[in-house]
């Protein structure tokens, strides 16, 4: 069902409440704290507390741009007002990622910080909290290298390896970035994250914001958004470090933020948008056209692949749940929230941007499968669902 600016307006008090579906659904607005919110990322903690943090400020790629932290105490329906975790008022702070150590029970939060709308100069930096997210040490720098970008959860090997899967902005000097040669990569810790090792994903351009999973048989699928809006890729790994080379699967993708889990059943879900440029009514040049500089003489990015080059501005929905119980080789959806998707503008302090966008996604003890995702980018969504959801 569509929502409506009445609605955003009227229920973003962070309160827990029973959606009217012919299925279980509870879902939340959470309370934002300034005109654009974005990107969400879910964890779970041992206490039963949920954490949420996104990053929100005037506008993506702006110096005001910052991470921001909310939680649902466990037992509780009320998600707390969210506050200020990362404090640089001269660079973009975006995508926040949240991991708690196994060993240590300490909290980290990873982050991505840019000049302005230049992907190409982001470089990934961390936070720790040694009391589960109620205070956190200054900023360190993880991951120096320009252009390194993170959203995925990391995963925890067997061998107690920690996997950080990124992606790189790249792009020739002189030129804008506009994400027509990005490539996936993984990071690899022995060490609890004291030094990392780097490994490119095979044949990658245009597949980025790789998440990883085990599946019920104990090797690796990765699941990719696609630059091209297209389709998610996919591909498998034998033991989480090497990867076969991305295959589109037979989700579309316009280019935009995926997540994706492994339930119990081993049944593999996913929440996805259900669009591609095949929807697509208009055409942005870049993510960031909004805060463009006049004084910015730069040539926009050439694409150097062949009939392939970023595709910006196909409809950011519907936001679609799939399922699929072949390990990702076919799936079945179902549409969990609709709306128009527009996006080809950022532009939330004039709500114009109506994307439905950027899912998280985490699941419970008891089954319940957690998701949070950008409305409009005006605010977070919290949506609770059950296995009757797939019925």
């Amino acid at each position: 069902m569509a929502v409506s600016q009445d609605i955003v307006s009227s229920l973003s008090d962070g309160t827990v409440r029973q959606a009217s579906k012919p299925y279980f659904q509870q879902e939340a607005y959470l309370r934002p704290a300034t005109i654009q919110c974005h990107a969400s990322n879910l964890l779970h903690l041992p206490n039963g507390d949920l954490l949420c943090a996104w990053f929100g400020g005037n506008m993506e790629g702006k110096p005001d741009i910052s991470i921001y932290l909310s939680r649902l105490v466990s037992g509780k329906q009320n998600w707390t007002e969210a506050v200020r975790v990362t404090h640089d008022n001269t660079r973009s702070e975006q995508n926040p990622l949240l991991f708690r150590e196994p060993s240590s029970g300490k909290l980290w939060l990873l982050y991505t910080s840019q000049k302005g709308g230049d992907q190409d100069s982001a470089v990934v930096k961390r936070v720790i909290s040694d009391d589960d997210g109620n205070t956190w040490k200054d900023p360190q720098i993880l991951f120096p290298e320009p252009g390194t970008f993170i959203r995925q959860p990391i995963t925890v090997l067997d061998s107690g390896a920690f996997v950080v899967p990124t992606f790189k902005c790249r792009v020739d000097p002189g030129q804008k970035w506009l994400g027509s040669d990005d490539i996936s990569a993984i990071r690899t810790s022995n060490d609890q994250g004291k030094t990392w090792s780097e490994t490119a994903v095979p044949d990658s351009t245009g597949c980025v914001h790789m998440e990883i999973q085990r599946l019920r048989d104990g090797s690796y699928l990765g699941l990719y958004r696609s630059r091209w809006a297209d389709f998610i890729y996919s591909s498998t790994s034998p033991d989480g470090l090497s990867w076969s080379a991305p295959q589109p699967t037979s989700l579309p993708n316009p280019n935009a933020g995926i997540c994706f889990d492994v339930l119990p059943s081993g049944r593999v879900v996913v929440v996805y948008n259900h669009s591609s440029k095949q929807n697509a009514k208009g055409r942005r040049t870049g993510l960031y056209d909004d805060i463009g500089d006049e004084d910015d003489k730069r040539q926009n990015q050439i694409a150097k692949h062949a009939g392939k080059e970023a595709f910006w501005g196909a409809p950011r929905a519907p936001l679609c749940v799939a399922w699929s119980d072949d390990n990702g080789k076919s799936f079945k959806h179902r549409v969990l929230e609709d709306g128009d998707g527009f996006c080809l503008t950022n532009n939330s302090e004039d709500k114009l941007n109506r994307e439905l966008s950027y899912p998280s996604m985490v699941v419970g003890g008891d089954g319940t499968i957690h998701i949070a995702f950008t409305l409009w980018r005006q605010t977070i969504k919290y949506v609770q669902i059950k296995d009757d959801f797939f019925e």
